[in-house]
């Protein structure tokens, strides 16, 4: 008798550290999450896009434009600088109203 107890303490005890740590996990994702959603609602509310996962791609796309036209410029080439950032700010100014 006292065997079955004491393996029944056990494994109600193995039960509860597995649900410590499934709740803590829940937890913890869903405050990133839930951050997350902050942050990409935040975003677009000050930039005035929608935040539909399109335009943050497109949002992502159109800095990465950007950041090509500087990194050509730092190189010296003109022409190709100019068509990244035309290329960067015209996506740009699709997506944001």
């Amino acid at each position: 008798m006292q065997v079955e107890s004491f393996f029944e303490w056990l494994g109600q005890m193995l039960g509860a550290i597995i649900r410590f740590v499934v709740d803590g996990l829940d937890w913890f994702f869903k405050l990133l999450g839930h951050a997350g959603g902050n942050f990409v609602e935040g975003l677009s509310r000050t930039l005035g896009m929608r935040t539909s996962l399109i335009s943050i791609i497109a949002l992502i796309v159109g800095l990465m434009l950007l950041y090509s036209a500087i990194r050509a410029f730092m190189r010296a080439s003109i022409i190709s600088g100019i068509i990244w950032m035309i290329l960067g700010l015209w996506l740009l100014s699709w997506i944001i109203h």
